[in-house]
């Protein structure tokens, strides 16, 4: 069984009187790296300032990168005894980092699944089914709702 979450209202029935409807996009499959420009990131339209610190054997080599990258302009400037900054201006590629790992989306269309259970889990273990087109999937939704409705009635 899944966590018991506190933001949620146990329902009446367990689990296996549920189905769960997703729309996914992973990112494996729907995603692509993209530059900055393509995801116009904050850096790259407004450009970004870079702070080292030349007093630590890592400020000083992060510092010797910066003066000798060829693929960037900037502006050095030094503040306080061993802080320089560098201020680049906008249009410019951010340096690798994991938060400017950007993606953008491929067009594919999202995976539309039905699976059983709900975010308690599936004790049933039934398959999930993976719809085609939207139209299938709303439908399979709106006949389930049409179900417990009359059920319920």
């Amino acid at each position: 069984m899944g966590a018991v979450l506190l933001n949620r209202i146990t329902p009446k029935l367990g689990p296996a009187a549920f189905k769960s409807y997703s729309l996914r996009a992973p990112l494996s499959t729907h995603w692509r790296k993209a530059t900055c420009e393509e995801y116009e990131c904050d850096s790259y339209l407004h450009g970004w300032v870079t702070v080292v610190d030349t007093a630590t054997e890592l400020g000083q080599q992060q510092a010797h990168y910066i003066r000798h990258d060829r693929s960037r302009r900037c502006h050095e400037e030094t503040t306080g005894t061993s802080l320089v900054s560098f201020t680049y201006p906008p249009g410019q590629e951010m340096f690798p980092c994991p938060a400017h790992d950007h993606h953008v989306g491929v067009g594919r269309p999202p995976l539309m699944l039905v699976t059983g259970g709900d975010w308690r889990g599936n004790p049933r273990g039934t398959p999930a089914v993976a719809h085609r087109r939207i139209e299938d999937w709303i439908d399979d939704c709106a006949t389930h709702q049409d179900r417990l409705a009359r059920a319920q009635r």
